[in-house]
């Protein structure tokens, strides 16, 4: 039985980022992004410990949040032009926030948990891009402050933000970006 998926392999073989500042708006409405968020759930998962969970901000909420996450760059002792960048990254139509949350277990490691939560954003950056949308994984500021993201983003201090996930629709393509020279980055052990 041939298992092999033509269409997603050209994806897999082409997929690229859409920098948030190339997408536009409208982003996927809620029904959209529950079906995105189903697919990344789909992620590896071991002891099924779901170690991961989202908070999705939408225009309004980002809005908002722009003048907070400027002021609080500002606070740090960072520039103006810093305080800028980290405004403009809530720029994007919708921003679904990638929340680790580790469960205690005896069996399986945190470090297992990490991954899997980091399998969740790309696995949403993919699920978005094949259905058509632009998207991109980032942090920054706004997910590596971890007094912003529990006072903004609802985290426990247990948490932290495994990525912040961009998504709208499509602007002009963006350029390819230099590739990872496979065969200097594998070793074979036969």
């Amino acid at each position: 039985m041939d298992h092999r998926n033509d269409q997603a392999v050209a994806f897999l073989g082409a997929r690229r980022s859409h920098p948030p500042k190339l997408l536009k708006s409208p982003g996927p409405d809620r029904d959209e992004l529950i079906r995105l968020l189903t697919m990344a759930a789909r992620a590896p998962d071991h002891g099924k410990l779901e170690p991961w969970r989202f908070v999705v901000l939408g225009r309004d909420r980002l809005d908002a949040l722009q003048p907070i996450l400027r002021q609080e760059v500002l606070a740090t002792g960072q520039d103006a032009a810093a305080a800028e960048k980290a405004a403009a990254s809530f720029g994007s139509p919708v921003i679904v926030a990638v929340i680790f949350s580790p469960v205690a277990s005896e069996k399986i490691p945190e470090w297992e948990q990490v991954l899997s939560a980091g399998a969740v954003c790309l696995g949403l950056v993919n699920a978005a891009l094949a259905s058509g949308w632009g998207a991109a994984w980032l942090t920054g500021f706004a997910a590596l402050n971890q007094g912003f993201a529990e006072a903004h983003l609802g985290l426990a201090p247990s948490e932290r933000v495994a990525g912040l996930i961009h998504i709208g629709t499509r602007g002009e393509t963006p350029p390819e970006r230099p590739r990872p020279d496979i065969q200097a980055k594998t070793s074979w052990l036969e």
